[in-house]
């Protein structure tokens, strides 16, 4: 008989802080280098559309085929999209230039002062009725996220697993960047949120974070730890969630 092969050595857990290394979500130096240009390009289109690519083109001084893809990056992301009411300007042979226009998505990228006024508005909060009324307004808050993902928890049964792989696929949807993470060599498996929407406010308001987490030990029916958040200092927010049965009330006969 042959001798046994070793068995390969358990990949090391990972940091308390972090997700599991093998999945590490994308570093800011990941990041496009012409997401700036495409910034410009959606800035443009807002301020102009109905605009075809030529018009772009020579507005930012970029080849034909350059403005395309940025395009079609922003097309695929639902930030613009063509225009459908007919040609704009005087008419012209051969087939009409695409015109693009900005969506409701590509509106809410363009925004710039959603955080800074709702940062007012929970100061107004807190000094009107001090941190028990910013807690209520978080806890009402997340009262909305554990609603919206009821039926789809609902469906996922009583596997805690599958309940957080559910939970992180209605939060990417939801643009959170949510990914569901085994812990190699643990009974436990990590929620990571690599976007937060209000990341700015909660930094100065972390209230919205413990909420969410409450929310999450909710929904999911176990004790959940959050480990690491994006308004923290952290790159991605990191719940982790032991693999237990949720918790159900026996029936009585």
């Amino acid at each position: 008989m042959s001798p046994t092969t070793p068995a390969p050595e358990a990949p090391a857990a990972s940091r308390d802080d972090d997700c599991p290394p093998e999945v590490a979500p994308v570093r800011p130096a990941d990041v496009d280098a012409d997401a700036g240009t495409r910034r410009r390009v959606l800035d443009i289109v807002a301020a102009d559309g109905p605009v075809s690519a030529a018009e772009l083109a020579a507005d930012l001084d970029l080849t034909a085929a350059a403005i395309r893809r940025h395009l079609a990056v922003l097309e695929g992301e639902q930030q613009i999209a063509v225009h459908d009411g007919g040609p704009v300007g005087p008419a012209r042979r051969g087939r009409p230039a695409k015109r693009y226009v900005v969506t409701a998505a590509g509106q809410a990228a363009l925004s710039q002062q959603y955080s800074e006024l709702a940062s007012q508005a929970l100061r107004f909060v807190a000094e009107i009725g001090g941190a028990d009324a910013v807690r209520s307004f978080a806890e009402r808050r997340v009262r909305e996220l554990e609603v919206r993902h009821a039926d789809a928890l609902a469906e996922a049964g009583a596997d805690t697993a599958s309940r957080v792989r559910v939970l992180a696929e209605g939060l990417a949807l939801e643009g959170f960047a949510a990914t569901a993470r085994p812990v190699p060599g643990t009974a436990a498996i990590q929620l990571c949120q690599g976007h937060c929407p209000v990341q700015d406010v909660a930094s100065e308001f972390p209230e919205l974070c413990e909420a969410e987490a409450h929310a999450f030990s909710r929904m999911l029916g176990v004790h959940v730890q959050r480990l690491a958040t994006l308004a923290g200092g952290g790159h991605v927010c990191t719940t982790n969630i032991p693999i237990v049965p949720v918790r159900r009330p026996t029936d009585r006969t």
